[in-house]
């Protein structure tokens, strides 16, 4: 087992590695000079210059990723141009709505989307399922902030239920915090759960018709029994699979949902960042997804054992 662990995470490392070179030269081919941006068009031609000087900005490209590369060795991620800032300090301050926005999302997505593909795998073929499974393909083809501005315009202008948008104050409580990432979450949970269902739906009825659910059934076990403890144990592998992937999707994919709701979270960051051609900042969010990705697929492969002990072997 921890053989496995350990091939795994050197597997990862390596693709973190490729990713973060990747970034780091991506970021360089955009147009745009952080300095003049920083500037402002008034700038003189020796100010900028001065300016690229004291961050190493005219240098050449490969010289300034060897000197990120080590201090990303080191554990530092560099320091952003317009922040004025450790690029690790900019993340944490945004991490906080980023976090509870993808964790709410995932548990209203989960809630939504497996009864739903447990009700359509069961009932299969009949109105349910033919209207659960048109539900699933009208979410998955909804833009998420053309359903956040729906909510928007509902829930908080029209029925003044929820905030428009932001994260509270910055003394705000957990429940007030909560209040107002109800509707972002709400808009990604329901386009995220028509991915669940359908997973849920088609690993539900892989098992529904195996030898070892129709002799519960021989048995005389009731049906809910059958459904939840015999066949969806069985089915759990893929789901939590499909769960673990929806969450990082949720984590390194919500700018979008983040911006049309004034959330102050990392997707907001790299906007700005990409924006203002802040490399620091760009490098060390994306490179920080990418690691937050990989160490959740590790952590789903280490369920999968607890889940199945077939997979053990």
């Amino acid at each position: 087992m921890l053989k496995v662990i350990a091939r795994r995470a050197f597997g990862l490392a390596i693709v973190l590695a490729i990713v973060g070179a990747m970034v780091f030269f991506l970021t360089r081919l955009a147009p745009g000079d952080p300095a003049a941006l920083m500037l402002g068009d008034q700038a003189s031609a020796e100010d900028i210059a001065k300016l690229r000087e004291t961050y190493g900005l005219d240098r050449p490209v490969l010289v300034q990723f060897g000197l990120w590369l080590k201090e990303v060795f080191s554990g530092n991620l560099g320091h952003s141009i317009f922040l004025q800032r450790p690029v690790t300090q900019a993340l944490a301050e945004r991490a906080e709505p980023t976090f509870f926005l993808a964790v709410f999302s995932l548990l209203i997505a989960a809630c939504i989307g497996i009864p739903a593909g447990i009700a359509s795998a069961v009932w299969r073929g009949r109105m349910a399922d033919q209207a659960i499974s048109g539900f699933a393909m009208l979410a998955a083809n909804i833009p998420s902030f053309w359903l956040g501005l729906i909510f928007i315009q509902i829930f908080s202008v029209r029925l003044g239920l929820f905030p428009v948008a932001g994260y509270g104050s910055p003394d705000a409580g957990l429940l007030e915090r909560l209040r107002h990432l109800l509707l972002p979450a709400s808009v990604l949970g329901i386009v995220n759960s028509a991915l669940i269902t359908r997973f849920t739906r088609a690993s539900m009825l892989d098992v529904l018709d195996a030898d070892f659910v129709r002799t519960a059934r021989a048995k005389g076990l009731p049906e809910r029994k059958v459904i939840l403890r015999h066949a969806f144990g069985n089915a759990l592998v893929p789901i939590v699979t499909v769960l673990g992937l929806t969450l990082a999707l949720l984590i390194g994919g919500a700018i979008v949902t983040e911006t049309v709701f004034g959330l102050p979270g990392i997707g907001n960051l790299v906007v700005s960042a990409v924006l203002r051609r802040d490399y620091p900042v760009i490098q060390g969010a994306l490179l920080v997804v990418a690691a937050i990705y990989v160490l959740i697929n590790l952590a789903i492969d280490v369920l999968y054992t607890l889940i199945d002990p077939r997979v053990r072997m």
